[in-house]
């Protein structure tokens, strides 16, 4: 039978191998978790704003800064105050959506008479919206996001006298994913939300569904 010294010395010497074990353990995943990760938004594993190659069900749960179009009101924040230069935010065009109208209220200045592609009549100061002829009267009109600067104007016009198929949304191969999003501080209509990564669209449609996915259903961008 051991005496009272070699027991306490035994239990003693468990009980560190115990806690070696444990903090060996929790260094071992801290350090997959960061591995894992490649850069896009907070990372809930790691902590830093990255985004991570995890398991689908984890990368589920993190979340991104998106703009809905059901609560903007086109108030030209987003070009203002977005952290980036130009802004992160863009116009995106819903094309199921669409009209492919000859007067576009998104595309033409209100009250313009002469409906072409001159300068001077067009609503987009950065000219990022362009405007091709389909078929007689059909227009299609595309974005080009590396000059639009996320003003809101042409989707303002395009609410007002068309179908709301231009709307405004977060591209999110620009945006930071600040944890507090500026534009999203300074919004007057609280449009800004938090959504899954891993469906990061929030586009408006006909019905009362978003059009969650911008790949899909119609959606497309220059």
């Amino acid at each position: 039978m051991p005496n009272r010294r070699e027991f306490l010395n035994t239990l003693m010497r468990g009980g560190i191998l115990a806690a070696l074990g444990l903090i060996s353990g929790s260094v071992i995943l801290r350090s997959r978790d960061k591995n894992a990760c490649s850069g896009g938004f907070a990372c809930s594993s790691c902590g830093k704003s990255q985004s991570c190659s995890l398991p689908a069900a984890l990368a589920a749960r993190q979340m991104v800064w998106q703009l809905d179009p059901s609560k903007c009101i086109q108030c030209g924040r987003c070009a203002t105050n977005c952290v980036m230069t130009p802004s992160a935010v863009k116009c995106t065009h819903a094309y199921a959506m669409c009209g492919y109208c000859d007067l576009c209220g998104g595309y033409l200045k209100p009250g313009t008479k002469t409906l072409d592609t001159a300068a001077e009549h067009q609503l987009c100061p950065t000219n990022a919206l362009k405007r091709k002829f389909i078929e007689d009267p059909f227009f299609e009109y595309t974005v080009e996001e590396e000059l639009c600067i996320g003003c809101g104007k042409c989707v303002k016009g395009c609410s007002a006298f068309g179908n709301g198929s231009l709307q405004l949304q977060v591209r999110h191969d620009r945006c930071k994913n600040c944890n507090e999003c500026s534009i999203a501080r300074n919004c007057p209509s609280q449009a800004f939300t938090r959504v899954p990564a891993n469906k990061p669209s929030l586009l408006k449609s006909f019905g009362k569904e978003p059009l969650e996915d911008a790949g899909r259903k119609g959606v497309r961008n220059a």
